[in-house]
């Protein structure tokens, strides 16, 4: 979810890359879910977080659309979230203890938790958000760990790619009066077509460079 704000009001005000130490440990949310609860719209879902979902709980996105996630406009282009329970307003995903039933592929933002992403200078950083975990006593841990998601490296590559696509998407799409049917293409070739390749990141590149094509045509 990208927001715009003085980054110096939301942080310690320090820039982290994957192998720093900062303070992330909460003893794995013992009691607490505050995180889960209220989030709307907020926990944008990328390809790679569809393909964790759909190969995991071996359900297509359809069916996810049924009612884990929902779909949203930013900017006019329409992504994916994960959706909140209507009786809770509780994450979807949440279980009757109050855990995360799929923390183990759960997406890339709730992995970052309490961790954001700043994009400047062609890449990115991590930073730290002061205000919004409720635990007061965190231990040290070290970025990548915290992130534990394999193939770092490349997972952080398609990461700075999708966003550059983003922003480069929701300008092409201003004032074209097909933006619906480039939606629908946006979706189609990025979220609901089931990546078939074991390799994620290279469907993906494929994906992107078939998508910017027909966007330059």
């Amino acid at each position: 979810m990208l927001r715009e704000c003085d980054i110096n009001e939301i942080s310690d005000g320090k820039r982290y890359c994957a192998n720093d130490m900062v303070k992330l440990g909460c003893n794995d949310c013992r009691g607490c879910h505050s995180c889960c609860e209220g989030m709307e719209d907020t926990i944008v879902l990328d390809p790679y977080d569809i393909y964790r979902l759909t190969r995991n709980l071996d359900l297509d996105f359809q069916i996810l659309m049924q009612e884990r996630i929902a779909l949203h406009v930013e900017e006019g282009l329409i992504l994916p979230h994960l959706a909140m329970s209507e009786l809770t307003g509780a994450c979807s995903f949440l279980n009757e203890e109050g855990r995360c039933s799929i923390h183990a592929h759960r997406p890339g933002i709730c992995r970052l938790f309490p961790l954001g992403r700043i994009y400047e200078n062609g890449g990115f950083s991590y930073f730290l958000q002061v205000n919004e975990c409720v635990r007061e006593s965190r231990t040290k841990e070290k970025v990548k760990n915290w992130i534990d998601t394999p193939r770092l490296r490349e997972y952080e590559a398609f990461i700075l790619k999708w966003h550059n696509y983003i922003k480069e998407m929701q300008s092409f799409l201003k004032d074209k009066a097909d933006a619906k049917d480039w939606n629908m293409l946006h979706l189609q070739m990025f979220y609901i077509l089931p990546y078939e390749s074991e390799d994620f990141y290279l469907e993906f590149e494929e994906r992107l460079v078939d998508m910017k094509r027909r966007m330059s045509v």
